[in-house]
């Protein structure tokens, strides 16, 4: 049994607008990340894209989702949307609470697979 953290677990803003909490982010997990996302009422995240697959499993909120250029979309608890990779992506919370979504990214995220599209 190997026992790891992921290298920063406190929450933190990101140039995305959004707040996020590493739960699993470690080389020695090289086929997948989780992180808790959660953004503000009223914010859209930042149009980008990444060079991995990313699948949302929203937990609170609700929000109006945009994949790939496609209409957008309402989601809320309980709803998963998969995003493939490099297909572009942003949401925006269209309630009066915190949007919050856990964010599973294969294979691991890292701050490379990021390319802001704004």
């Amino acid at each position: 049994m190997e026992k790891f953290r992921p290298p920063r677990t406190d929450e933190f803003w990101t140039e995305e607008r959004v707040y996020m909490t590493e739960l699993l982010n470690h080389p020695s997990e090289p086929n997948v990340s989780l992180a808790l996302g959660r953004v503000e009422p009223g914010v859209t995240t930042q149009l980008h894209s990444l060079s991995v697959d990313e699948r949302y499993v929203v937990y609170q909120g609700r929000a109006m989702m945009e994949v790939g250029g496609g209409p957008p979309y309402e989601i809320g608890p309980g709803d998963c949307v998969r995003i493939p990779a490099h297909i572009s992506q942003r949401c925006t919370n269209i309630g009066d609470e915190d949007f919050i979504i856990y964010c599973v990214c294969t294979p691991r995220f890292t701050p490379e697979c990021y390319k802001n599209l704004e």
